[in-house]
């Protein structure tokens, strides 16, 4: 069982290997990506047993729209559904939702229901689930920077005045604690442009599982992984 005072309280997870597994099994790549959804609804469960506070999902970077368009439409009907079917019972379950990227060039119909989703569960007090869709952080550092130049035009800020704390305020994660642990599946040991700002102190987990086959007890394998690590954060 897993200690309840020594637990990342946020996990962030990079799901790769859909493709892999479907093509390993001789099957379409959308059977990959249907059999992932099925994972996040049961690494969701598993994390909220775990007493995590927030899991973050690389659903959909903002280097994906280079595959083929009929993938990208699959990929964006899958994610419909989920905004569909799994947000009701994330309100039931008492779990706030949300997005984090680049949302304006998403799909319109897909843009309203993030938008109805985060407010239908934003007074919720359970589990924060995290979705990154559209997401780069190069570009959300980018974004960032340009924020804080309006802002430091606009309202005559001094650029001395910037740190650490106050620049996380103008990225996509405000609001959010950074990850404590990182999960990657499919045995790549790359972050892929994925909350680079926000990983600085995060513990890394690799898995060469495929994403369709990391299960609950993977998730807290991983967790139970984390427990072991000693972080000084620079010090000693």
């Amino acid at each position: 069982m897993t200690d309840k005072d020594n637990i990342p309280k946020h996990v962030a997870i990079i799901m790769d290997g859909n493709g892999r597994w479907a093509k390993g099994r001789g099957l379409p790549r959308n059977y990959g990506h249907r059999e992932g959804v099925k994972r996040v609804r049961e690494i969701v469960k598993a994390a909220i047993e775990a007493g995590v506070g927030f899991v973050t999902f690389f659903a959909f970077s903002a280097e994906n729209w280079n595959r083929p368009q009929k993938e990208i439409s699959i990929l964006m009907r899958y994610l419909d559904n989920f905004l569909t079917r799994e947000i009701t019972s994330m309100h039931k379950n008492n779990i706030r939702f949300r997005v984090i990227g680049a949302t304006r060039q998403l799909p319109v119909n897909i843009q309203d229901k993030v938008r109805e989703a985060q407010k239908k569960t934003a007074d919720n007090t359970g589990l924060t689930v995290v979705l990154a869709l559209n997401y780069g952080s190069r570009q959300e550092i980018v974004e960032a920077a340009k924020k804080f130049a309006r802002d430091a035009i606009s309202r005559n800020l001094s650029v001395q005045d910037l740190d650490a704390e106050k620049f996380s305020g103008y990225l996509y994660t405000c609001g959010l604690p950074d990850p404590d642990l990182l999960i990657r599946t499919s045995g790549e040991m790359r972050v892929s442009n994925f909350l680079l700002w926000q990983l600085s102190y995060a513990e890394f987990y690799f898995t060469r599982k495929f994403w369709p086959d990391f299960k609950a007890d993977d998730f807290m394998e991983a967790v139970e992984a984390y427990k072991l690590r000693e972080r000084r954060f620079g010090g000693l």
